[in-house]
């Protein structure tokens, strides 16, 4: 897609904004001319995944740091951000809540139409469906049932109550298997074109509708995958019969499998419209805040990954160093240590990672090993992703033999499949960091040396602090919600986390 249409994705909703004229007409006058009345449909998918990516694709040293990949370096981190407060991890869980209620609403202004709506529509409960996993995998118990009555025609409750995140999960994941058995009957005949700024392109016709739809498939099932394998522990039954279900009629239920399927979204690459990484560290100078991790850097060193070359720079010395999480001292030069990849952070039309194909053999590995039938070896599902990840990377097909015969060999373990997934993940931190809480791995994980809390903690954060807001306007229900949480980050677990031994 050339540089002009990707501008066009960001340009839909601005435009119909600037459709506004002069006159004498009190009532016209009187009207913010920047709000809308009735907002179409597409424009609001516009809206919300721009917002996701915004919101989500521009972490770097948060979920950055606590899945083992980057610290900071000038300003070394004390955890004091980990505290109730309605920016940072608050507005990441406002981000949340207010796409589901614009999908919501996107829902119900098309209600009276929905066949002529069909993929918007669909598009839009998948999202919704993400944005629930996104809540469920940061704070765990979060309002669900009740969180969207506030209005008096819908029940004027406006203290919602936390829900559990073990009904929770199995709500999603029943919704997103409707979802998928939409699909499977057969798509709508809606263009989202540019509006669509994840699958969509600006060509028209059947035969690119069926195609953008079929990733969309594709995505709802791969989310499916990813929420079962995320309850496997303590879910198995729900998780086997997900999983095999999805692996036993790919027809049906086709997945993620190849790169160019990626859930992912690319940005114009001018500003205001740049990628998250790429604003923040290149445009506006602030590369050097961040070293790589020194557990990372160590075990790309000792399995001889040829993905470091894309991960991470080296030093001055030409060599690959990584840096301690928390260190009293900054690193003298700044350029004595590695620093995040340029294929990971110089390029302003670079991409939002949201689900990647190697994720998917991953987990079918991991599914295979638990005695799940998926048809396909734990061996080849493993082998598949690595190679998946690494061709992302741009590792030549000779350096992935080289390593699928030597450190990254498989071994029959789930660690194996485990440390790999993991270094595929950069840049996807969250989902990293969501990997390490439920499977320990990296085992070298630890938080920052300096720790601004009253208790000395040996694990990165277990889950995020709820907001500020919620404490002043929802005290009882977060108060309730919150119960056995230590500095509002460990204590309790997420429903789904191995505990580790750490605290």
């Amino acid at each position: 897609m050339n540089t002009f249409i990707k501008k066009l994705k960001y340009t839909p909703l601005l435009a119909v904004l600037l459709v506004t004229g002069c006159t004498k007409n009190f009532e016209k006058i009187n009207t913010d001319p920047d709000a809308l009345n009735d907002v179409p449909p597409q424009n609001m998918l516009v809206n919300v995944m721009r917002n996701a990516g915004d919101q989500f694709g521009g972490d770097v040293d948060g979920y950055g740091t606590f899945a083992g990949y980057i610290v900071k370096i000038q300003y070394p981190d004390n955890l004091s951000g980990l505290i109730p407060t309605n920016n940072t991890y608050g507005n990441r869980w406002a981000a949340c809540y207010y796409n589901i209620t614009q999908m919501k609403d996107l829902l119900k202004k098309t209600d009276d139409n929905a066949e002529g709506y069909k993929n918007t529509r669909v598009i839009a409960r998948i999202w919704n469906n993400y944005m629930w996993s996104y809540l469920l995998d940061g704070w765990g118990d979060v309002p669900f049932s009740e969180a969207f009555k506030g209005r008096p025609e819908d029940g004027s409750v406006l203290k919602a109550k936390y829900d559990k995140q073990e009904d929770i999960f199995p709500a999603v994941l029943a919704d997103l298997k409707s979802i998928a058995d939409e699909l499977a009957a057969g798509i709508g005949t809606d263009e989202t074109l540019q509006y669509d700024i994840i699958y969509g392109t600006k060509d028209s016709g059947q035969e690119h509708l069926k195609a953008q739809m079929l990733k969309w498939q594709k995505f709802c099932n791969s989310l499916r995958l990813r929420m079962a394998m995320r309850i496997s522990s303590v879910a198995p039954a729900l998780a086997k019969a997900t999983i095999e279900e999805i692996a036993g009629n790919k027809d049906k239920y086709p997945v993620i499998e190849t790169n160019t399927e990626n859930c992912q979204m690319f940005y114009p690459g001018t500003l205001p419209y740049m990628e998250p990484w790429y604003k923040s560290g290149i445009n506006d100078n602030r590369i050097n805040n961040w070293g790589m991790f020194d557990i990372f850097i160590d075990h790309l060193t000792a399995t001889n990954d040829p993905r470091i070359a894309s991960i991470a720079q080296k030093n001055n010395a030409g060599k690959y160093v990584g840096f301690v999480n928390g260190s009293l001292t900054n690193p003298s030069p700044s350029t004595s240590i590695s620093w995040i990849g340029l294929h990971y952070i110089n390029n302003p039309a670079g991409s939002v990672p949201f689900y990647r194909a190697c994720e998917s053999y991953y987990t079918l590995a991991e599914a295979a090993l638990l005695g799940y039938n998926v048809g396909i070896s734990a061996k080849d599902a493993y082998e598949k992703a690595v190679t998946l990840s690494m061709q992302d990377n741009g590792v030549t097909a000779s350096d992935i033999t080289t390593y699928l015969a030597g450190a990254g060999k498989f071994d029959g373990t789930k660690d194996r499949i485990y440390w790999d997934m993991w270094v595929a993940l950069f840049k996807e931190n969250f989902e990293a960091w969501s990997l390490y809480r439920r499977t320990g791995i990296p085992s070298t994980n630890y938080p920052s040396k300096i720790q601004n809390s009253a208790t000395p903690h040996t694990d990165q954060p277990w889950r995020l602090p709820y907001p500020n807001n919620e404490y002043l306007y929802n005290t009882d229900n977060v108060k309730a919600a919150a119960e056995g949480t230590v500095d509002y980050n460990w204590g309790k677990r997420l429903w789904w986390a191995k505990d580790n031994g750490k605290k």
